[in-house]
């Protein structure tokens, strides 16, 4: 399986692990740059990689009323300044064709949202900005339909893929992970990420917005 160098961080089988994290969502500079020191910090004695993420929107909220994110330029200067500051890779979801080679010039990878994940004008226009593409798995697709999502960042001449699994939905409001999936995933020889946080998510159970069992991340 190819490694993916991603800045300082080189993702791959025979690599330390690679460790995502951040908040879903910026919501303000002090936040995020707190919230990166302190996971700097953390990482910085053990045998891992780590690469930040947090959205500079979120386009698939629950309910109107819910947040969804600060101005777009606001927000790319924010995730500017975490890769400056802390020399750092910096991962952001992506929703549209017309943003994503904004967002490229800034972040070190993109992510393709879980809903977006079918969407091909969006995957090539990700592929085409040269970036490391993180396409997360729509709870709806089956591992074996993911290789199709990556042919449509490969047609760009871009082999730079992740592949996430974040959970299948089973029935209403509630998502399982069948761990065969990662191994089946694998099989692509792309690199595969496990996003523990969001496969214990309840779409919708709080209402408004949804809620998780996060007693459940291992």
């Amino acid at each position: 399986m190819p490694n993916v160098k991603i800045a300082n961080v080189t993702v791959g089988v025979d690599q330390p692990l690679t460790v995502i994290a951040g908040p879903c969502v910026i919501e303000n500079e002090q936040m995020i740059l707190e919230t990166a020191e302190f996971i700097t910090n953390v990482v910085r004695d053990l045998p891992v990689q780590f690469i930040f993420k947090s959205s500079y929107k979120k386009a698939n909220r629950t309910s109107i009323q819910s947040f969804k994110g600060i101005q777009f330029a606001k927000a790319l200067q924010i995730l500017a300044r975490v890769k400056e500051e802390f020399n750092i890779p910096v991962l952001t979801d992506v929703h549209n064709e017309v943003e994503t080679p904004v967002v490229a010039e800034v972040v070190d990878v993109l992510q393709i949202p879980a809903f977006l994940c079918r969407q091909t004008d969006l995957l090539q226009a990700a592929g085409r900005t040269g970036k490391a593409v993180n396409i997360k798995k729509g709870q709806f697709l089956s591992p074996e339909d993911m290789p199709k999502a990556a042919e449509k960042i490969t047609s760009t001449n871009n082999h730079r893929i992740l592949l996430t699994e974040r959970g299948t939905t089973f029935g209403y409001r509630n998502l399982v992970v069948d761990m065969r999936g990662l191994i089946i995933m694998a099989r692509t020889d792309f690199p595969v990420v496990f996003d523990a946080t969001h496969s214990v998510q309840i779409p919708g159970g709080e209402g408004a917005s949804s809620g998780g069992q996060p007693e459940y991340i291992l």
